[in-house]
């Protein structure tokens, strides 16, 4: 009596019909497939015995089943790459590994014209201005935040303005009692020369040099007929029924005698001590 021929599984014999061996043992294709056969890693469906099947990195795929994860191209008999667990044909993984642009999001070809910052990246075109939306280009910007500002925006929206021609200050400037000047426009009311770093007089809004004050502004001392100019040694000034002196020329006419903070008499347009004016 021969051997019987079984089914290792389900012991139904095998004689004359189609079997598998496996890890040593013999079974029929239907236990082949519930039991021993691998899980396509695709279409987690068993690999049957007549599947062709491929396999990498311990994993198995039907041959229709081993695509690319991108654009389904069938890659049995191709050149693929394995990343990120995902079989992809050459072409997909050279999109996926190239740059995007942030503002469209699609690819930016390798070699063209393209603007990076802060490990983002932008076709030239889609780099705009958060504000105007004009396009900035390889031009200069100011990042404010998350935002991108023209050149010509940012002056509008955050730059000081001089309190003069009202237009923005890009650079330098200077402050004076807390407002902002360019320093072209804080000049001189009458010879039109800069003031910053220099000594200047302000009377009711306008500013003057030193030498313009005293030609065209200051008033004239009643004694010397010079400037009063507040500077130096005629910062003193003594002031009488709409005449001004130095506190240096208020003296007496006669004996020289300084007047400033006593008692004085004017006589004919001059002044004179009380003794002085005694003698009259």
């Amino acid at each position: 009596m021969s051997e019987r021929f079984d089914c290792h599984y389900c012991r139904t014999p095998l004689q004359g019909k189609k079997y598998v061996e496996k890890d040593g043992h013999n079974c029929c294709v239907k236990c082949f497939e519930k039991i021993c056969a691998n899980t396509c890693a695709e279409c987690r469906k068993p690999i049957g015995v007549d599947s062709k099947e491929l396999h990498y990195k311990n994993r198995y795929w039907h041959d229709s089943c081993f695509r690319c994860a991108k654009c389904y191209h069938p890659l049995a008999n191709e050149q693929f790459i394995y990343k990120d667990n995902k079989i992809m044909c050459a072409k997909c993984t050279t999109r996926e590994d190239a740059l995007r642009c942030t503002g469209c999001h699609k690819l930016i070809q390798a070699g063209g014209k393209n603007v990076e910052y802060k490990g983002s990246a932008w076709h030239e075109e889609c780099f705009t201005c958060s504000n105007c939306k004009q396009s900035i280009g390889a031009g200069s910007f100011f990042p404010k935040g998350t935002d991108i500002f023209c050149v010509n925006c940012h002056e509008q929206k955050f730059a000081k303005h001089c309190v003069k021609c009202k237009n923005p200050i890009t650079s330098g400037g200077i402050t004076y009692q807390d407002q902002p000047w360019h320093g072209d426009c804080f000049v001189c009311e009458t010879c039109h020369k800069k003031l910053a770093g220099q000594r200047f007089t302000a009377v009711e809004d306008h500013y003057y040099c030193v030498d313009c004050y005293k030609t065209f502004v200051a008033k004239k001392c009643s004694g010397c007929n010079n400037p009063i100019t507040g500077f130096g040694k005629g910062s003193n000034v003594v002031n009488y029924e709409g005449h001004s002196w130095h506190e240096y020329c208020f003296t007496c006419k006669k004996c020289s005698l300084s007047l400033a903070n006593k008692r004085f008499v004017r006589h004919n347009e001059q002044i004179y001590c009380p003794d002085c004016a005694k003698k009259l």
